[in-house]
């Protein structure tokens, strides 16, 4: 039996970005108990011209929506680049684990072979077919910003494990 497009948006990015609010969680309980301003966390990058934590978490987010709206046939979701605070991300992760939960499977497994257009830059955008969008595009890119929010998170001292960011932790 092929695998479902479906399987992979809904439940798989599921689980990526509930892994996100879980670390998000643990970062609270960290700060709080080891009295840290959050912000250091927020803000802290890998490598200055990277993202920063709060970005990689939206992007991921982003990531997770995008796919499922236009595998569905659908406009994705604006949200706003707007938090400031753990509470703020794990909010924005919550919202997107609703929406994947609102998609129809069968809409999604349908856009397998439908023509996916979206911007890869200002100026610039790319057409592929959905299986292809998916795969290609869409896997690679969720799951380097959910990695380096991970990375950036463990750099910085929270216990966390390889677990934790597979959602078994």
């Amino acid at each position: 039996m092929p695998l479902a497009l479906s399987a992979v948006v809904v439940d798989q990015f599921t689980r990526q970005i509930a892994a996100l609010d879980t670390m998000l969680g643990k970062l609270a309980v960290h700060c709080e108990t080891k009295k840290i301003d959050p912000t250091a966390f927020l803000n802290a990058r890998l490598y200055p011209d990277m993202f920063a934590f709060t970005r990689q978490v939206q992007i991921a987010c982003d990531f997770a929506k995008m796919a499922g709206a236009r595998l569905a046939g659908q406009e994705p979701p604006s949200h706003p680049d707007t938090e400031t605070t753990i509470e703020d991300l794990q909010a924005r992760c919550r919202k997107v684990i609703d929406y994947l939960a609102s998609l129809d499977r069968a809409a999604i497994d349908a856009g397998a072979d439908r023509s996916i257009t979206f911007r890869t830059g200002p100026e610039s955008a790319m057409t592929l077919p959905g299986a292809a969008y998916l795969t290609g595009f869409i896997l690679p890119n969720i799951y380097f910003h959910a990695a380096t929010a991970y990375a950036i998170l463990r750099h910085n001292g929270l216990d966390i494990g390889k677990r934790d960011f597979m959602g078994m932790g």
